[in-house]
């Protein structure tokens, strides 16, 4: 073990790392890594998927929030409209506004477009990406999103089982794979786990048992409900009080809390969570996770961009906002003039009918005028924060999560190993998955090994950390849960620091996530971090996309009464 440490360690000095800073900056990166050499790809054993099949409908016996009614066809007066961010909830936006006629135009600082989802390609040609992104079954929002720019088939379904992996190797499974569908599956799945023993399983079945998902069966709505109203308590608080053991959240459900959130089961709201299971209990395919085939670059936020652009929306990467302009009407109410930009020397003032800001929490805080705080609604903003997050990548000369067979994991000839997202209560990283495996459009390259794919949450500890002290750290971790990989090295790595990811959706911070339509008539918000009844995710993006885009339609006569009024103030000004 301290031998293989060791020529990790050496490995990591010749390494190449990445820092992404969570201040909107491009990403600092110096490489000194080994060429990748594109080859051939190879099939593994992940299925393409279409999403015609194995996705859970949210239109029946599901909260009605959670998957919007199709949207009328809008009549009113064209707008245009200005979004600032082109994440995943900005683009969500875009495309909604643009199959209703409008005229779009997106701005964002950095280079590339998707945000926490996006990625970019290194001088030596690798992928590197700002999170481990994994879509669960009920993601009806995106899914619906994918299909409409055809995306549809850039899915890897894998099995549905949730794979825990345990220090020295050993497997625990959460297995969905039964032939009766919800809730029997997910009673099985969790009353069969090998990873708790019987007595912490039984009591984990008694509090779940005594909690909203039974009603989700029945009153999906009445259940949500009853969850919205748990958010004042933490999960841990909420599970221990039914009968829940303090073994069972460390072995189980921390890794979960932290993959979903980035903070464990003692900080996370029950609402988060229980909003997972109420899912899990009443939808077969909700727990069944699918990956990108590739990188997000190619396979997600790519296909997005073009339709955006095929149908005339116009992307303005690198200029970023320095100032919301504003103005008072004679009745005292406010509304937007305008967007100061700036691209390295160059200024603009773009002026639109509407303003979007799709940004993060930390985003949304720099762009808002301080005077704004003096409302209620945008003050709450500021009682949100995010979560920092690490995520590393490390690609190894073998196959790191091939347990079975040594010898194959040595060779390079075929890919080998566990090809889903894994979880784990044993390091620092709580969720990880092998991309060679995964996603190998991108990530699969001939002759060479796994690519390690590792989120470090909490990131708090890491975050002032060198990146080859994080990788030292991390690729000493992987030994433990893969005692087998000794003697495989790291030939190339990255790291990506991110301050604030998600927001922290601690206990009682839901009430100060901020609507969609705001209390400027012309200014909107959209971001997973708004109120919308899923949790902060790519989903959440998604389905407060959508959201926004509803409000504008509905607003687009009085937007337009808005523009006219100015235009008649301007020439009035000028006479």
């Amino acid at each position: 073990m301290a031998a293989a440490a060791a020529a990790a360690a050496a490995a990591v000095a010749s390494s190449a790392s990445v820092c992404f800073l969570g201040n909107g900056n491009r990403p600092n990166f110096g490489f000194c890594g080994n060429r990748l050499k594109r080859t051939r790809r190879f099939t593994v054993r992940s299925d393409l998927d279409s999403l015609d099949s194995n996705v859970s409908d949210m239109r029946n016996n599901a909260p009605k929030g959670l998957f919007p009614p199709e949207p009328e066809h809008y009549r009113g007066p064209k707008l245009k409209v200005a979004i600032i961010g082109a994440g995943l909830a900005g683009m969500s936006t875009a495309v909604e506004l643009l199959d209703q006629g409008h005229e779009v135009d997106i701005y964002d600082s950095k280079s590339f477009v998707g945000g926490k989802v996006g990625s970019f390609v290194d001088k030596q040609g690798n992928h590197i990406e700002m999170g481990l992104h994994v879509f669960f079954g009920c993601y009806n929002n995106l899914f619906r999103l994918m299909k409409k720019v055809g995306a549809e088939k850039n899915l890897l379904v894998k099995d549905h089982t949730h794979t825990f992996v345990n220090k020295g190797g050993d497997i625990g499974e959460l297995d969905f794979r039964f032939p009766i569908g919800a809730p029997i599956h997910g009673m099985r799945a969790f009353l069969t786990t090998n990873q708790l023993g019987t007595y912490d399983k039984a009591r984990n079945a008694v509090a779940l048992a005594l909690s909203p998902v039974v009603r989700a069966l029945v009153d999906p709505d009445g259940a949500m409900q009853n969850i919205r109203d748990l958010d004042n308590i933490s999960f841990s608080e909420w599970f221990m009080s039914k009968g829940g053991t303090r073994k069972s959240i460390q072995r189980m459900w921390d890794p979960v809390a932290y993959a979903l959130g980035f903070i464990d089961c003692d900080n996370i709201s029950a609402r988060c969570m229980l909003t997972i299971f109420s899912l899990f209990a009443t939808k077969t395919e909700a727990s069944l996770l699918r990956m990108l085939k590739g990188s997000p670059d190619v396979y997600l936020s790519g296909p997005i961009r073009k339709y955006i652009t095929d149908r005339g929306g116009r992307f303005h990467l690198r200029w970023g906002c320095r100032e919301v302009l504003y103005d008072r009407s004679a009745d005292g109410g406010v509304y937007v003039t305008g967007l100061a930009m700036s691209k390295a020397t160059e200024k603009k003032t773009v002026k639109a009918d509407a303003y979007v800001a799709a940004c993060d929490v930390p985003g949304i805080k720099r762009l808002l005028p301080q005077d704004w705080r003096e409302s209620q609604f945008f003050d709450n903003i500021y009682k949100l924060v995010g979560v920092p997050v690490v995520t590393v990548q490390l690609r190894y000369n073998g196959w790191v999560t091939e347990l079975k067979d040594l010898e194959r994991s040595r060779q390079l000839r075929q890919a080998s190993g566990l090809d889903n997202l894994l979880y784990t209560p044993d390091a620092d990283f709580s969720c990880f998955a092998d991309l060679a495996l995964t996603s190998p459009a991108d990530y699969y390259i001939e002759g060479q090994g796994s690519l390690l794919q590792c989120v470090l949450t909490p990131g708090d500890p890491y975050m002032p950390l060198l990146n080859d002290e994080i990788i030292k750290r991390v690729t000493k971790q992987v030994l433990v849960l893969f005692p087998s990989s000794q003697g495989l090295e790291v030939t190339w790595s990255s790291v990506v620091k991110i301050g604030q990811s998600l927001y922290r959706e601690g206990p009682g911070k839901d009430p100060f996530r901020p609507d969609q339509k705001t209390p400027i008539k012309n200014f909107f918000l959209a971001g997973s971090y708004t109120k919308q009844d899923y949790i902060d995710s790519m989903e959440g993006a998604t389905l407060s996309g959508r959201q926004a885009s509803a409000f504008i339609c509905s607003a687009g006569e009085e937007l337009v009464a808005l523009r006219n009024s100015l235009l008649k103030e301007n020439e009035l000004t000028l006479v």
